[in-house]
């Protein structure tokens, strides 16, 4: 929900050593805190290199390494709320690419920023491997057109076969 804050939603998970993990999708895990820099651009990125989900045919596992990049507004997303959102995906049975989007689609309804962007690195299956790339910036706003350019933009590097 964009505008939850500390009064709305105290940041229970931040040093809670009771924490329990969800095995099923859950978006209401997320927090946020108050961007302390709101008149500063800057990006907060995320590497999230032991990401895991289900093929919704097959049910066999699919692991990735997911990069979160945003600029943040007003609110930003608290990291081990994060962390058990993205475990929630591990029984969750979604394409690479869905996956990707649905993690974006949510961080924009929790946190409302300027821009985000998420790249989804998948490990090959089948000799095949899937690196799905969405971003988003505020309509109307310069973050809008620099959504446009880095996504004509994003992979201007090939990488090789053993950087996974």
């Amino acid at each position: 929900m964009p505008g939850r804050n500390e009064e709305e939603l105290p940041l229970s998970l931040l040093g809670n050593q009771g924490t329990s993990y969800s095995f099923e999708y859950d978006p209401e895990v997320l927090e946020t805190f108050d961007n302390q820099h709101p008149n500063r651009d800057y990006f907060v990125k995320f590497n999230c290199p032991e990401f895991t989900t289900l093929c919704p045919k097959t049910r066999q596992p699919d692991f990735a390494t997911l990069y979160i990049s945003y600029i943040p507004d007003v609110k930003m997303v608290e990291s081990k709320s994060l962390k058990l959102y993205l475990f929630s995906f591990r029984n969750h049975g979604d394409f690479h690419e869905d996956s990707v989007n649905t993690i974006m689609n949510d961080l924009i309804e929790l946190m409302d920023p300027r821009y985000i962007e998420v790249w989804g690195k998948f490990t090959p299956r089948g000799g095949i491997s899937i690196d799905p790339f969405c971003n988003y910036g505020k309509p109307g706003t310069k973050y809008e057109q620099m959504a446009d350019h880095r996504l004509m933009n994003h992979d201007l590097y090939p990488e090789k076969i053993d950087n996974r």
